[in-house]
């Protein structure tokens, strides 16, 4: 059976096989499966590494520190309100944007053929 690939980030988005799109990349919140269960793409040699995470940490932090001087300059609440917001707000997004990053950097990986995949 001939699968289309889909465009990288549309499998990014949707967390699914860079090769057919169809098949479920996750097998729970950031791991990758060893093989897809629609194609039999291996996805064992596909690895995104930290870039995923760096990608959050910088997003995040900017996003957060801006609407934290937001919040302090506007409102001038005290401290411990900053305490409580904050890692209310950074975790679920950070957590949020992984998924799709590690998606993404996958999806160019498979695109690409990165040659440590002997592809």
């Amino acid at each position: 059976m001939t699968h289309i690939a889909p465009p990288w980030w549309l499998a990014a988005l949707n967390g699914s096989c860079p090769q057919c799109g169809q098949g479920r990349l996750f097998s729970g919140l950031l791991t990758i499966r060893d093989r897809c269960d629609v194609c039999g793409l291996d996805l064992h040699a596909h690895d995104s590494g930290d870039g995923p995470a760096s990608l959050a940490v910088f997003a995040v932090g900017a996003i957060v520190v801006g609407l934290a001087f937001w919040v302090e300059f506007r409102f001038e609440p005290p401290l411990w309100i900053h305490v409580i917001i904050w890692p209310l707000v950074t975790v679920p997004l950070t957590i949020a944007l992984m998924r799709p990053l590690k998606a993404a950097l996958v999806a160019l990986q498979y695109k690409h053929r990165s040659s440590e995949m002997g592809l």
